[in-house]
């Protein structure tokens, strides 16, 4: 899986953090989160204490049972600030990514050929079986098969692989993606997934970190810390019939303050671990997506801190998303001058990423600008995804071939004449 690079504004993501930290007092929210649950009750608790020591008589002063709740309400709040701030990355990027998604328009055909009564509809509004018309330069609305047509289709943005592929109706090679450009040509395609059921759906669930699995680690480590919080929170019950016995036996005295066993409660039970460890989880994903790779699990993630070495099936995954020329590497006895002149030519009509950086490299390495052809015979041949090339035809000089390139991403020679 190839994310896109985009590096959400972290503003945004804080303020929305903070307002989350207070939604997340929810106690059916809480509940999920023992440890936490209990330092929730813990501050309810002390602040009715705190509120009857101001209108009235308390149990110790306003000053000190205040600052107790405070302390302990910072201490939620900050464990679901935390947890919300680590959440907030993945949501941004699947807000992007709905975004993208939303604002796609399609054109809807009556029947499945491209000649049919066409309307313009959001990507949203297509359901399985609608025959769609992507024309060159539009992004494909939605999972489907090509039914007509053939075109060359940018699927970088989904697979990373950086050269075109070729898909055409019939065969192994008619899936095309929602969310992937087509660079060329025309296909009708036949929608194959309802609304939320496509792949960038599915890409965006799993982006969404609060909704992955836990590791057996971490089920256990949360047995574990309810067990440790229920056994201290026994203790803690059991002190204070103890100070009322004490105080019975001594005859003088005073017992132990709720608002101290409540803190000495806090204390003992591991309120950190308990508080940070989902957010570390989180923040785990989190960092695998800034690598642009997306994890469906906890295991992913410590599986992923055990890796050295990463071993990639293709260059497109390490690379940019589009092929760029880089250098022309000319015949002998060939002037590069005249070759940059030629490769320029071959690509003014081809449309694509590679084609336009033929041009700019020629342009900006050699000095070139486009200039125009004094014959008025040149017929310029675009690039279609059937000739696989493009160039152009000088009439009596012949036809400016494009030369093989250096690619950023591959070493594929271009083929254009």
């Amino acid at each position: 899986m190839h994310a896109a690079k985009h590096k959400p504004p972290r503003g945004p993501i804080v303020r929305r953090a903070a307002v989350e930290a207070f939604i997340k007092l929810d106690p059916r929210r809480m509940i999920r989160n023992p440890v936490m649950f209990v330092v929730e009750v813990g501050s309810v608790l002390t602040t009715i204490l705190a509120v009857q020591a101001l209108v009235g008589e308390g149990e110790a002063s306003f000053g000190f049972i205040a600052g107790v709740a405070a302390w302990l309400w910072f201490t939620v709040l900050f464990a679901n600030f935390a947890e919300a701030l680590a959440e907030g990355r993945g949501k941004a990027q699947a807000e992007s990514l709905r975004k993208a998604r939303q604002h796609v328009q399609a054109r809807r055909l009556a029947e499945r050929h491209k000649d049919a009564r066409a309307e313009q509809v959001p990507a949203s509004a297509l359901r399985r079986g609608d025959f769609v018309l992507i024309l060159a330069g539009d992004t494909v609305p939605g999972d489907g098969d090509v039914v007509e047509g053939i075109a060359s289709v940018d699927e970088s943005a989904v697979t990373g692989e950086s050269a075109p592929v070729i898909r055409e109706s019939g065969g192994d090679r008619s899936a095309v993606t929602g969310g992937t450009r087509v660079l060329s040509d025309w296909i009708v395609v036949e929608i194959r997934s309802n609304p939320g059921e496509t792949f960038l759906d599915r890409m965006i669930a799993m982006v969404e970190g609060a909704k992955r699995k836990k590791t057996p680690n971490e089920i256990a480590l949360d047995i574990l810390l309810a067990g440790l919080s229920l056994v201290f929170l026994l203790a803690c019950a059991t002190l204070y019939p103890f100070s009322l016995f004490a105080l019975e036996a001594r005859g003088q005295g005073s017992p132990v303050p709720i608002t101290v066993l409540v803190a000495l409660l806090v204390c003992l039970i591991p309120t950190t671990i308990g508080g940070l460890l989902s957010a570390i989880g989180i923040a785990g994903m989190d960092r695998l997506i800034r690598a642009n790779v997306i994890a469906t699990s906890g295991r992913a993630v410590e599986a992923a801190g055990d890796v050295d070495v990463l071993l990639l099936d293709k260059t497109g995954t390490i690379t940019i998303g589009n092929r760029q020329a880089v250098e022309l590497l000319p015949a002998p006895g060939v002037e590069v001058e005249a070759l940059a002149e030629a490769a320029q030519l071959a690509s003014l009509a081809d449309e694509t990423p590679e084609g336009r950086s033929i041009v700019v490299l020629a342009k900006d390495k050699y000095g070139l600008r486009q200039r125009e052809l004094a014959n008025t015979e040149a017929r310029f041949i675009a690039f279609t995804a059937h000739t696989r090339m493009s160039g152009v035809d000088l009439g009596g000089r012949g036809s400016a071939r494009a030369p093989p390139t250096r690619s950023a991403s591959t070493s594929r020679p271009r083929a254009a004449g």
